[in-house]
């Protein structure tokens, strides 16, 4: 251990830390580390050999081929090499011991640190069978959305199965295309769990508008498939959608069946305290981590970017002894044609929505969210200065006055 002279910095610092995830909250617990004088050494263990890279634009922008994919790399490798960061890529973390805080790799190599930082996120749920048919992919690296590209290039009919943020993403992205497009899942509409009843039946009618087919409130009973490769989607009514292509994109797990043997807390990701802390020298950032967030009054866990980043911060302050607990207002944006969606807080489906700017026809508004007598989020449609200034109501909301009862 060292103690950092730096004057921001005047605590008993660790002299190795390890970040399991080249991950976008991988990458920025590194830089903050460095931004706050840390200037011990840093080892970055990732399972894909790419270099850190962002991952919203997979599904709009390198998806739909307007950007090449090192675009989407977050740092260039002069950035990354003037972090003095030892990277270690294609090799995946298969076990840690907690008590060392040793890991251990698929290549057999054993790194141990003073710290780890656990960013190894999600991946994605599947259907059964999928893996015996070509043409049905997933969408959470930047490998599966060229895979992803090139299959809807050389097709002419999708099937998405999930109408959550991503299939949405995903649906309006192959429609820019040109695909005959179809959506499906068990929800009434796109993003009903995200974004309530009134808003999801705007994209509902957006997505329409844009020749997208919404097969919704039905569940899918598996896929079917000739000479190997799929061929359709079988809902639970028993209809067949025919595909060329099949994207599911049904929500994600916590990235946590590596460490089923290492004494750490395992539910819905990596519990943490309420300084993103899961054991002694041991942390959690980003979508795989779940935390107590002490304001709420819970356990939280979110899968966005902003979120990556700013917990990313947090765990960086925290391994250098600030001792802060992590408080943050959720925020999370989706692009879907011409809509940008911006949401602060949280959008619980039987909240009272009240729309405080714009109109809705306008396609230009800003709602509030009420539940239990309490603003809980702000959502903006086209509107996203307004809905900033907005996002204040959601913190003296949520932060500022304490959690309901029950």
């Amino acid at each position: 251990m060292r103690i950092e002279n730096d004057s921001r910095v005047r605590v008993t610092a660790p002299d190795h830390v390890l970040v399991v995830g080249a991950s976008a909250s991988g990458l920025t617990t590194v830089e903050a580390l460095r931004r706050k004088g840390y200037t011990g050494a840093i080892t970055v263990l990732g399972d894909e050999p790419h270099p850190p890279y962002d991952r919203p634009p997979l599904s709009k922008q390198v998806l739909a081929g307007d950007w090449e994919p090192d675009r989407a790399s977050l740092r260039t490798q002069d950035v990354l090499t003037a972090l003095e960061v030892r990277f270690e890529l294609g090799d995946r973390a298969v076990a840690l011991d907690s008590a060392t805080r040793t890991v251990r790799t698929e290549s057999g190599r054993e790194l141990r640190a003073d710290a780890v930082v656990l960013a190894t996120g999600v991946r994605p749920r599947t259907l059964p069978g999928a893996e015996d048919l070509t043409g049905v992919h997933v969408l959470r690296t930047l490998d599966d959305s060229l895979a992803l590209r090139k299959d809807l290039l050389a097709c002419s009919r999708l099937v998405v199965v999930g109408e959550g943020v991503l299939g949405s993403e995903i649906a309006a992205t192959a429609r820019k295309l040109g695909l005959d497009v179809t959506l499906t899942g068990p929800l009434a509409a796109p993003m009903a769990l995200q974004v309530g009843p009134l808003v999801s039946g705007l994209l509902a009618e957006l997505h329409t508008a844009q020749g997208v087919r919404l097969r919704l409130s039905v569940g899918v009973a598996g896929l079917t498939g000739e000479g190997g490769r799929v061929a359709g989607v079988r809902l639970g009514t028993g209809e067949v959608l025919p595909a060329d292509v099949v994207v599911v994109a049904i929500g994600a797990v916590p990235a946590t069946d590596w460490l089923a043997d290492s004494g750490l807390d395992l539910d819905n990701g990596v519990v943490c305290d309420s300084r993103c802390r899961a054991a002694e020298g041991i942390y959690a950032v980003g979508d795989v981590a779940r935390w107590q967030h002490e304001h709420l009054g819970r356990l939280l866990r979110l899968e966005n970017r902003t979120n990556a980043t700013e917990q990313a911060m947090a765990v960086a302050a925290n391994i250098l002894g600030e001792e802060q607990p992590y408080l943050p207002v959720p925020y999370f944006w989706t692009d879907q044609y011409d809509a940008k969606l911006q949401v602060h807080g949280f959008l619980p489906p039987d909240a009272q929505v009240d729309i405080i700017e714009g109109d809705l026809t306008a396609r230009r508004f800003v709602a509030r969210y009420r539940s239990e007598g309490r603003v809980t989020g702000v959502l903006g449609w086209n509107m996203p200065k307004q809905t900033r200034l907005r996002r204040q109501e959601v913190v003296d909301s949520l932060l500022h006055t304490p959690a309901p009862t029950h």
